[in-house]
């Protein structure tokens, strides 16, 4: 799982050119449509976003985020608190993550996440201001990015007041993300492909449309009928990038990723 997550995530790791042929490219985060619309319904309940300041931008250079998914459990007054975190590249994964993770026996299934400046909380019927929000500032304090934890409670017959639900899903959030393995990611990564002459406009539609940057072309390859282009993409598109190129080309593409 951590390998797979690496290559997912695009870690820099040496500074040579490694190849990456299209086919058979690992995903992180399942795509299970029925998941999706499952946890569609379990986020559609009140909520609350926005955005503002963070040392972690979307549009950052780079940022920290957590490689693997971790787990936490506690006792609070007879309550059972499971803080579960992992890693989200959107809000379409974090609909996926929490239809993984939440369990509809528990008494609440409370949540938060972090993408660049955007979030979201919800305190799944604990008192307002009591759960999300204090599962987001511990996302905040510990310096991650792209990250959604979710706080399940089984509750145990004690009430815990407003302060103290305050402290335990806060509580359990930072010791829940101080046993996460976390790693750098850059948001930008240079990719080339080795591409032959008649597919250079096809793949010139397919960049334009993911908004690549730096385009450059090298005709030098050796090969009389292939070009070598460069580019760099935001990691998260990159897994869409080679799908479409995929789809697009009926040739088997070869990419490179810095």
């Amino acid at each position: 799982m951590i390998v797979e997550a690496i290559a997912a995530f695009s870690l820099i790791t040496k500074s040579q050119w490694h190849p990456l042929r299209t086919t058979g490219s690992p995903n992180f985060i399942p795509k299970s449509l029925y998941s999706i619309s499952a946890a569609a319904k379990t986020m559609s309940g009140p909520t609350s976003s926005g955005s503002g300041s963070s040392s972690s931008s979307y549009q950052g250079e780079a940022y920290t985020t957590i490689r693997e998914r971790v787990t936490f459990e506690k006792e609070i007054k007879r309550s059972k608190f499971i803080a579960v975190a992992g890693h989200i590249s959107d809000e379409r994964s974090a609909a996926t993550f929490l239809s993984q993770v939440r369990d509809p026996k528990a008494t609440h299934n409370c949540w938060a996440y972090k993408i660049g400046d955007q979030y979201r909380t919800n305190d799944d019927g604990e008192p307002s201001g009591t759960a999300g929000k204090p599962i987001y500032s511990s996302i905040v304090s510990y310096g991650v990015d792209r990250v959604m934890v979710v706080v399940i409670r089984y509750f145990g017959g004690i009430k815990l007041g407003t302060g103290g639900l305050v402290r335990a899903y806060g509580g359990v959030t930072s010791e829940c993300l101080k046993n996460a393995p976390t790693c750098l990611v850059k948001s930008k990564i240079r990719m080339g492909i080795e591409i032959p002459f008649d597919l250079l406009g096809v793949l010139y539609h397919q960049l334009q449309s993911f908004q690549v940057e730096d385009i450059n072309q090298d005709y030098d390859t050796g090969k009389g009928d292939t070009t070598m282009v460069t580019f760099k993409v935001s990691f998260d598109k990159v897994e869409g990038l080679e799908d479409a190129v995929r789809s697009n080309c009926s040739r088997d593409i070869v990419f490179f990723k810095d």
